[in-house]
């Protein structure tokens, strides 16, 4: 038979209230990180950036129509760039030009709803 070069630990029947109080503290912060989370995890209220606002006081009718115009703008230009590619790359900016049309498509049936013809 061979001796072993390291010895088992001492093994010990009685654990120290301090260990005990030790191991159970550090399971009630693994549970409360999991089940209560900190304040910086919780969700902080969205604030809309002021940079650029749209004053409180325009009309319907004249957001929609900026909203149009500046969709036929991204419609012409998404378009251009297509052009420009080949392969893959211009399907895709062909499909975004598409969604960006019919986007417009449907600012164009709003602003007719708020001013009838």
């Amino acid at each position: 038979m061979t001796k072993k070069l390291v010895p088992d630990p001492p093994i010990t029947t009685h654990t120290s209230t301090e260990n005990v109080l030790k191991d159970r503290e550090a399971i009630n912060r693994a549970i409360d990180l999991y089940l209560n989370p900190p304040a910086p995890y919780a969700e902080k209220p969205r604030r809309p950036s002021t940079m650029y606002m749209i004053a409180p006081d325009v009309d319907t009718e004249s957001l929609l129509a900026n909203a149009c115009e500046s969709l036929a703008s991204a419609s012409v230009l998404a378009s251009d760039f297509a052009n420009n590619l080949i392969g893959p790359q211009r399907h895709t900016a062909l499909a975004i030009q598409q969604i960006i049309m019919q986007a417009e498509l449907a600012v164009n049936r709003a602003l007719d709803n708020v001013v009838p013809a």
